[in-house]
């Protein structure tokens, strides 16, 4: 089944503004996966380290951390992770130094079956100012 998720921006250094993405991948997609996506959606280079929490917040102390370091990210599916516990949301945190943070959840919108023709995972829309990555003067 496709789902579709909702990637917000919550901090970014560079950002100029809010924005946010839908994105539709299969819910066999890890974590990696969603971590390329992501990526492409933004225009980022994959050059720094990632993680994704879950927590209440996103600053909460109490958190259920995957990074690199950790075989979930590349072999647990996004279907083992939803519907996550009570009170809690998935983040996805990207550049330990720039501190890039973007909160992950599933749309209302129904799953469905892939489009013959489709591929996925893919852009479905995108509203909001899209973040660079780095200044212009370190361009």
């Amino acid at each position: 089944m496709i789902w579709t998720m909702n990637v917000k921006l919550l901090f970014g250094p560079f950002a100029a503004g809010p924005w946010e993405a839908i994105i539709a991948l299969d819910e066999t997609s890890t974590l990696a996966v969603l971590h390329h996506v992501i990526q492409q959606a933004v225009d980022f280079d994959e050059d720094h380290l990632f993680e994704f929490f879950i927590a209440r917040t996103e600053h909460g102390r109490e958190r259920t951390r995957f990074d690199e370091e950790d075989d979930a990210l590349f072999t647990r599916t996004l279907a083992s992770f939803f519907p996550l516990p009570k009170q809690r949301r998935l983040y996805y945190l990207f550049d330990y130094g720039d501190s890039w943070l973007f909160q992950i959840s599933r749309t209302r919108a129904k799953p469905f079956e892939a489009e013959p023709g489709v591929s996925y995972p893919r852009l479905i829309s995108e509203k909001g100012t899209k973040p660079p990555q780095y200044p212009e003067e370190d361009l």
